[in-house]
């Protein structure tokens, strides 16, 4: 059973990578899905806000303050469909920062599952203080099933 599991991790992180895709940042791309019951519930991808322009950052090249993380795309969705993400899994192509992290536990997400690590680790420790499920899986690994 868990081999069965850690194959649908790795293809639902290929599919979050895949999302990445869609967004307009030239720094870093990052995408997000959110599972429950094997269905894709919500996706993300970080961006502007709706109606904003699609350029994430600046003349210098500084991502603008209002562009919208990957996760918190996702989790407004889930908001304003009918839905809800209570012991769902998030697939995020980039371990989410302290921020995300918060509304991730107030999703109620149980399992977070991610590709690439940021230099900043302060989400990932608040999200396994707050006792969900963190996987790493690197972007390489998740390619080869």
């Amino acid at each position: 059973m868990k081999d069965k599991q850690d194959e649908l991790d790795k293809r639902y992180l290929r599919m979050a990578s895949i999302w990445a895709e869609n967004s307009y940042c030239v720094r870093r791309q990052v995408g997000a899905l959110i599972v429950k019951d094997k269905m894709i519930i919500s996706d993300g991808y970080n961006g502007t806000p709706s109606g904003f322009e699609n350029v994430c950052e600046d003349e210098q090249g500084v991502t603008k303050p209002y562009v919208l993380h990957a996760e918190a795309n996702a989790i407004t969705k889930i908001a304003r469909s009918g839905n809800n993400s209570d012991g769902a899994t998030l697939y995020v192509t980039d371990s989410p920062c302290i921020e995300c992290s918060k509304l991730i536990i107030q999703a109620g997400i149980r399992r977070v599952i991610f590709s690439r690590k940021y230099r900043l680790t302060e989400g990932l420790d608040l999200l396994k203080r707050a006792g969900i499920e963190v996987v790493h899986i690197p972007l390489e690994e998740s390619q080869r099933q």
